[in-house]
């Protein structure tokens, strides 16, 4: 069966694939080694994920996405090209349709550059959609309806909120907070606290077993291995739910005062809709505990976490594949 459309979700983090009647086909790190002496690509996805932190002088590990947007061209191009032959065979004879995300900030020029990076890894026609309208959709929100409806999408890179009637953005904040700096928050504060520093895998695995948005009576604790800052030498923690809470307080505030600037922005009308619908949460951030009530608690409305929150984006993509003609205003560049 030769496959014609694919969507995209490319994200600072995680990059996933989505195929029609085939559903998610790939989830794997935006993540490149590259060789130093020579400028080849060793390993994309989870094996050059796995190097992270562990390669030696002449290995260094990209992410090349910074903001949900491309940082390095060359080697974005290269991880487009491996995802399409992952997914559809070295030896394809039809090149597929893409839906491919981007933020809503986006410029023309970055817009550009991920059109044509498509393009170059084997794209035919290929359309650039905003992250929030393809999450919206993917959490089976109806975008075209004459309401107002609201999707916070928190991926590795951007925190993207928006408000969404008429299959249009009404109001928007795309704010560079989002899960890479929740593991940054991490980092520090167990330096600061602990004279330890650990890396990033590690403090995403602290994010991900035991991280809390707000302090709990139940407690969890996971045990973790860092470098004392002091004697050099290793060190195990005892890292509990409400550390991580603490840890996190501050790019918390920020991704919540993001939500409130929007709120303040959108007409009555659709504010009245939002607070009667409530708003729903998308993207590997929007899964952190209690991350739904502390936004409640902050805003006054209702807060959802999306079903299949992580593949939110990825879904949506499948959509717009299905119904291009439908969603024809949604789609901010093609090619």
């Amino acid at each position: 069966m030769f496959i014609k459309k694919l969507g995209i979700d490319l994200g600072t983090a995680n990059t996933v694939v989505f195929i029609p009647q085939r559903g998610i086909v790939i989830n794997e790190p935006t993540v490149v080694a590259v060789s130093q002496d020579n400028n080849q690509i060793l390993a994309i996805g989870n094996d050059a994920k796995e190097m992270v932190g562990r390669t030696p002088e002449l290995i260094k590990t990209y992410k090349p996405l910074k903001d949900g947007v491309i940082a390095d061209y060359k080697i974005t191009r290269a991880m487009l090209k491996y995802f399409f032959d992952k997914s559809l065979g070295h030896f394809r004879f039809v090149k597929p349709d893409l839906v491919i995300s981007a933020p809503c900030g986006v410029t023309s020029t970055e817009r550009r550059a991920i059109i044509d990076a498509a393009k170059e890894a084997g794209a035919k026609n290929i359309y650039v959609v905003k992250e929030p309208i393809l999450a919206a959709l993917g959490a089976g929100i109806p975008i075209n309806s004459a309401s107002g409806n609201m999707i916070v999408n928190i991926g590795g890179g951007t925190t993207e909120v928006a408000v969404i009637s008429l299959g249009g953005i009404v109001t928007w904040a795309s704010a560079r907070i989002a899960g890479n700096k929740m593991d940054n928050a991490i980092i520090d504060y167990v330096r600061k606290k602990y004279n330890v520093v650990i890396g990033e895998r590690t403090a995403e695995t602290i994010k991900i077993e035991v991280g809390t948005a707000l302090p709990t009576k139940e407690k969890k604790e996971i045990e973790i291995t860092g470098g004392d800052l002091t004697e050099g030498l290793p060190k195990n923690l005892i890292i509990s739910t409400n550390e991580t809470a603490e840890a996190l307080a501050l790019v918390l505030k920020d991704i919540v005062q993001a939500i409130k600037n929007v709120l303040a922005e959108t007409p009555p009308e659709l504010v009245a809709d939002i607070m009667s619908r409530g708003m729903f949460l998308a993207g590997g951030g929007g899964l952190l505990r209690n991350l739904d009530e502390l936004i409640s608690r902050q805003t006054g409305v209702p807060v959802y976490v999306a079903e299949d929150a992580l593949f939110c984006t990825a879904k949506g993509t499948g959509i717009i594949l299905d119904h291009l003609d439908t969603y024809q205003r949604t789609i901010t560049g093609s090619r």
